[in-house]
């Protein structure tokens, strides 16, 4: 075993393990919500022993076998209860590992589970919306909370939505496999509206002490160039990518070194990764040339105009909202509603945002939403009413669940308030 098992770094490596470790328990077990549950042990037991003991050589390997353990040790007990040795004598042996198998096989049985539970978790036999769901518990590592956010619904509604979601999968009785070219193009949507979710709450968290999760967005990267891996020619999934890409371009200047937030219009250009900006540019290119344009396109090609601009005032704020005009037309989701009304406001002036605003307010999905009161205290610090500023701005804060987010707006009620 290896001595390497810093706490600092325990949390995240086993985060990053946790959607292949659930994959290969499911591929061998066929029980989606018995699997969640071993695997849940494990890393209990992982968290317990790794820091005394030393992180294994197969840390993989080892939670697979952990977590398998458990499901056996279940599988026996209901033989005894049922008292039916016989017929479950042979299902244990159907779904029993060898008793000596190599964590080396154990590891190496399939190369990315994680991508297969992807495209499991939005089977067909799934609404949308529960497939989004189960996918950000599953594969994601979101808690229910998280979700329940990023949907804009009550937690209790998401816990029993995740709950019925788990209980389809296992009636459907969907094989753990690479789905094939047509079940691809079936869920495909979902995946790609998932890993979309996953990605933004790693770029700004909903909750707690940091602005970014690193180990969400980094994943949903790392996911979604599988996905373009596997459909290089669908132009969505190079534009979701391109998006991802030309976003996290900007992570490192988002923060200051206290972890502090900085608007996009103050920070230090020069810390934008240049790499992932041209990789962005050179993947929405070959897209667009391709003819068909979709959601997740354009909003990479507005993330493109912010990431071209030198500086915050050589932004082309005319173009931005040429493309929001048409991103508007095909999603009716109020957080890009929000977002034209600030190219709006950027082109028309800050009065014709805020009417469009109002139309937000009726909005149950946004309407209590502090995303749209820190926009509309922007707005009226732009004409001047410092008042009004000032309460949208404490108003925000004290609607959002992050810290960082919470103090920016917190010191720009402040700032306004000196002034006054």
């Amino acid at each position: 075993m290896s001595r390497e098992a810093g706490t600092g770094s325990l949390e995240q490596q086993l985060r990053e393990l946790v959607p292949g470790v659930l994959g290969a328990v499911i591929r061998r077990f066929h029980d989606f919500a018995a699997a969640e549950d071993a695997v849940q042990e494990a890393l209990i037991a992982a968290v317990m022993k790794w820091p005394q003991e030393g992180i294994p050589e197969n840390p993989r390997g080892w939670l697979i076998q952990v977590a398998s353990r458990r499901m056996l040790d279940d599988l026996r007990s209901n033989i005894a209860r049922r008292r039916r040795e016989e017929s479950a004598a042979q299902e244990a042996e159907k779904v029993a590992p060898a008793p000596e198998m190599d964590l080396l096989e154990l590891y190496t049985m399939d190369p990315d589970d994680t991508l297969i539970l992807l495209f499991m978790c939005c089977h067909s036999a799934l609404t949308t919306s529960s497939a989004i769901a189960l996918t950000l518990r599953a594969v994601g590592g979101l808690t229910t909370a998280e979700i329940a956010r990023a949907f804009l619904v009550p937690e209790g509604t998401m816990a029993q939505r995740i709950s019925r979601a788990k209980q389809s999968i296992k009636a459907s009785g969907v094989p753990f496999r690479m789905p094939t070219e047509k079940e691809q193009g079936e869920r495909l949507a979902a995946v790609l509206h998932v890993l979309y979710l996953i990605f933004n709450e790693g770029y700004t968290s909903s909750s707690g002490s940091r602005v970014h999760r690193v180990e969400l967005s980094s994943e949903a990267i790392r996911l979604t160039r599988n996905v373009h891996g596997l459909l290089p020619e669908n132009t969505e999934v190079a534009g979701l990518l391109a998006l991802m890409l030309l976003t996290d371009a900007r992570r490192e200047a988002r923060t200051n070194a206290e972890g502090e937030l900085i608007p996009l219009t103050k920070q230090d250009r020069g810390l934008w990764n240049r790499e992932e900006i041209r990789e962005g540019i050179a993947l929405l290119t070959r897209a667009l040339a391709k003819g068909a344009v979709g959601m997740y396109q354009l909003q990479a090609a507005i993330a493109a105009v912010h990431d071209e601009a030198v500086r915050a005032e050589d932004t082309d704020w005319p173009q931005i909202l040429a493309l929001y005009e048409l991103l508007r037309r095909m999603s009716d989701n109020p957080m890009v509603r929000l977002n034209h009304a600030v190219a709006v406001a950027m082109v028309h002036g800050a009065a014709q945002g805020l009417e469009l605003l109002k139309t937000l307010d009726a909005d149950t999905r946004i309407g209590g939403h502090y995303r749209l009161d820190a926009v509309r205290a922007h707005f009226l610090e732009m004409l001047g009413d410092r008042d009004g500023a000032i309460t949208h701005y404490r108003r925000a804060a004290e609607r959002t669940t992050s810290t960082p987010e919470q103090n920016y707006l917190i010191a720009q009620a402040a700032r306004l308030s000196e002034v006054n």
